[in-house]
C-alpha cells in the first residue's frame, strides 16, 4: 500500500476503544483516515479519534451514534464491524439467555450498524465493510461452542452481504484472527488455574508458536478496506499464524 490511499476517507470502527478495534482505528488514522470510534466505553478515547458511545445491541443507540458519526466525519466510506464478546464452554455450558446475549452482540450488532451505515456507504466511491470474524468459524476449537456459532454466522453473513451489495459498489470482507493477544484473552488467562501454562498451550496450537497481535489483524483489516483492494470482496482473510491451513509434523 502507498500510505496515501486512505487520504480523505472516513471510517467507523465499532469496539474501537480497545484491542483489535483500537489498533485498527489507530492504523487507519495514521494512514490518513478520519476515524470515528463507536464503543460502550469512550471516556479514554485517544486524540485524533472521534468517540461516540454506542451499544450495538440497541438500535435506539446504534442509529443516532452512526448518524452523529457520519455528520462529524462528513460521510462514511469504511465500516469496520469489530465489536464482539467472547464465550466459553461446550454446547451445554451456557443457558439460553447467554446464547441470545452473545448472538445479539456478535451477529445482530453487525446487522444494526451496517443497516444504519448503508445510506452513507451508498454515497461513497470507496465503500467497504470489514467484519471481524475468527478462526473459530472454520476450525473446531474446544470449549468455544457458543462463540464459534456466532463467528460461523458472521462468516456466512459476510458472504451474503458481499453478494447483496456488490452492484451498489460496496465491498464486504472479513478477517479471521487466530488467538490474539487482546484484553479479552488476557482476562481468560487471569482466571485460569495456571495462567502461564494456559498461555503456553494457546501459543503452541498456532504454528508460529505465538499469539497473533492486534496490530497484525489491524493491518489485514486495512488491506481489505483499502481502495487499492477494489477487486477484493466476499473474501475471508485468515490472520492466524497458519492455524487453519498448516499441518506440521512434530519437532524432534
Amino acid at each position: 500500500m502507498t500510505g496515501h490511499e486512505f487520504d480523505g476517507l472516513r471510517a467507523l470502527v465499532t469496539g474501537g476503544a480497545s484491542g483489535i478495534g483500537l489498533a485498527t482505528a489507530r492504523t487507519l488514522r495514521d494512514r490518513g483516515t478520519e476515524v470515528a470510534v463507536l464503543d460502550l466505553h469512550t471516556a479514554d478515547a485517544e486524540d485524533g479519534l472521534h468517540a461516540f458511545t454506542c451499544d450495538v445491541t440497541d438500535d435506539a443507540s446504534v442509529v443516532p451514534a452512526v448518524a452523529d458519526a457520519g455528520k462529524r466525519l462528513g460521510g462514511i466510506d469504511i465500516v469496520v464491524n469489530n465489536a464482539g464478546i467472547g464465550a466459553q464452554g461446550t454446547v451445554a455450558d451456557n443457558d439460553e439467555d447467554e446464547w441470545r446475549r452473545v448472538f445479539d452482540v456478535n451477529v445482530l450488532g453487525i446487522v444494526r450498524v451496517t443497516r444504519a451505515a448503508l445510506p452513507s456507504l451508498r454515497g461513497s466511491d470507496a465503500a467497504t465493510i470489514v467484519n471481524t470474524c475468527s478462526i473459530a468459524a472454520t476450525a473446531g476449537l474446544p470449549q468455544r461452542a457458543l462463540y464459534s456459532a456466532t463467528k460461523g454466522a458472521v462468516l456466512s453473513l459476510t458472504l451474503a452481504m458481499a453478494a447483496d451489495h456488490v452492484h451498489e459498489g460496496i465491498r464486504v470482507n472479513c478477517v479471521n484472527p487466530g488467538t490474539a493477544d487482546t484484553p479479552w484473552v488476557q482476562r481468560l488467562l487471569d482466571v485460569a488455574d495456571d495462567p502461564a501454562a494456559e498461555r503456553a498451550a494457546l501459543e503452541a496450537r498456532q504454528p508460529t508458536g505465538r499469539l497473533v497481535t492486534a496490530g497484525e489483524v489491524a493491518h489485514a483489516i486495512c488491506y481489505l478496506a483499502s481502495p487499492l483492494s477494489g477487486s477484493t470482496t466476499g473474501t475471508v482473510l485468515a490472520v492466524d499464524g497458519g492455524m487453519q491451513g498448516l499441518r506440521l509434523r512434530p519437532r524432534g
